[in-house]
């Protein structure tokens, strides 16, 4: 059986700024207001017969709205983006996120930034595409703790209505 949560419907949602470095229009700082649809598949199961509660969906997809919502977002492993202090390869996110102030060069062009306005993700893009990607890897992960008997989980990330991309992870 299959779920749906609505993300308009259900105020799944977070304003952010990002850029896609490199990229001729995009790679510029720039924000939408995205909303977050979900769609997950299993078997009925426990006392209730729920595939999942939809408490749990929405309260796990809006707490990572709630930590996205009205900051930068920044792929820390784009090749383009350079760290200052930072090695990508050895260093851990982590210690960015404590940083007071972050510096980092994008195609030349230098940015410092209060590293509290920042969400530094561990993707390539903060692009629809990779931001479906780590909704539905971070829900299915979560999920999976409580729910044993899931398909898939589907979660679309939409940039504005009509224009967005899903990404499904397989269980």
């Amino acid at each position: 059986m299959k779920i749906l949560v609505n993300g308009i419907q259900s105020n799944l949602r977070f304003s952010s700024a990002h850029m896609i470095p490199g990229h001729e229009s995009c790679g510029y700082i720039h924000g939408h207001s995205y909303f977050v649809d979900v769609e997950i598949e299993g078997e009925r199961s426990g006392e209730f017969q729920f595939v999942v509660d939809f408490k749990d969906v929405k309260g796990y997809t809006k707490a990572i709205c709630d930590e996205l919502d009205h900051r930068l977002l920044i792929p820390v492993y784009n090749d383009l983006i350079e760290f200052k202090d930072f090695d990508k390869k050895k260093d851990s996110i982590f210690s960015l996120k404590k940083r007071h102030t972050v510096h980092f060069k994008v195609n030349g062009k230098g940015y410092s930034l209060p590293g509290v306005d920042c969400v530094f993700l561990p993707l390539p893009y903060t692009s629809a595409e990779e931001l479906s990607r780590f909704f539905a890897e971070t829900l299915a992960r979560k999920l999976s703790e409580t729910y044993g008997s899931l398909e898939y989980v589907a979660v679309c990330v939409n940039e504005g209505i009509g224009q967005g991309a899903e990404y499904r992870k397989e269980l």
